[in-house]
């Protein structure tokens, strides 16, 4: 594992989970699949990453990512219609997080099946110049979105409400429910989309969430998953 620690004990500085980037970046650049390390989805094309332009260092998407017209008003009111919540992911080419959370997270069938089938995603580029709209009719560049929106780490995903009209107009940061500030380990981020899936934000953080899940674990004497 390239991240230790138990869920159940964690700080709120390891949720965030960063790794040194000199040292993850030297294990991906320097051949983390071919020094032995057995991708997830080797067995399984299903849960294969898509490469994503011609970076040395390896960029990715996910087939079943929303290919949007970047019109976010109309993106959250189409997942609504499909019975799933929208996010966002912002990464940003050779990031080598954002590579761990294609190669690693979603490549967990339990943490692909279970976000594919509960949110529409669309990928966002922290520096890219495609015009967005946001959900207030604002026309702007991806980048100017980041920087409106305060995303600062990659990759980040954030969360909005279900509906426009829970927006009130909102926009940015603002208007989220819920943001994933950098990367998570796979049991930590299938936790994140369950949070907001379920709409605990209503009731309650995000810690006190993945703290009550991790309790229940350990009451039916259950391991956490070591994915």
């Amino acid at each position: 594992m390239l991240i230790l620690g138990n869920a159940s004990d964690e700080t709120e500085g390891q949720i965030a989970m960063h790794l040194s980037r000199r040292t993850f970046g030297r294990l991906a650049a320097g051949g983390l699949l071919s020094a032995g390390v057995t991708p997830v989805w080797a067995a399984a094309d299903k849960y294969a990453p898509v490469p994503k332009g011609d970076s040395e260092f390896g960029s990715y998407t996910q087939s079943w990512f929303l290919d949007s017209f970047l019109e976010f008003a109309d993106d959250i009111e189409m997942a609504a219609d499909n019975g799933k919540r929208f996010a966002l992911i912002w990464e940003l080419e050779g990031c080598p997080y954002c590579r761990e959370t294609h190669l690693v997270n979603f490549a967990v069938p339990q943490v692909r099946d279970y976000v594919e089938a509960n949110f529409e995603i669309v990928q966002m580029d922290v520096k890219g110049a495609r015009e967005v709209v946001d959900f207030d009719g604002e026309a702007m560049t991806e980048s100017a979105l980041a920087r409106k929106s305060h995303v600062r780490f990659t990759p980040t995903i954030q969360f909005f409400p279900e509906t426009l009209d829970e927006m009130s107009g909102k926009s940015g940061k603002v208007a989220e429910v819920a943001r994933m500030p950098g990367y998570f380990r796979p049991f930590h981020f299938l936790t994140m989309f369950e949070y907001v899936r379920e709409k605990a934000y209503e009731s309650g953080d995000y810690r006190s969430f993945l703290k009550a899940k991790t309790a229940s674990y350990e009451a039916e004497g259950k391991p956490i998953p070591s994915w």
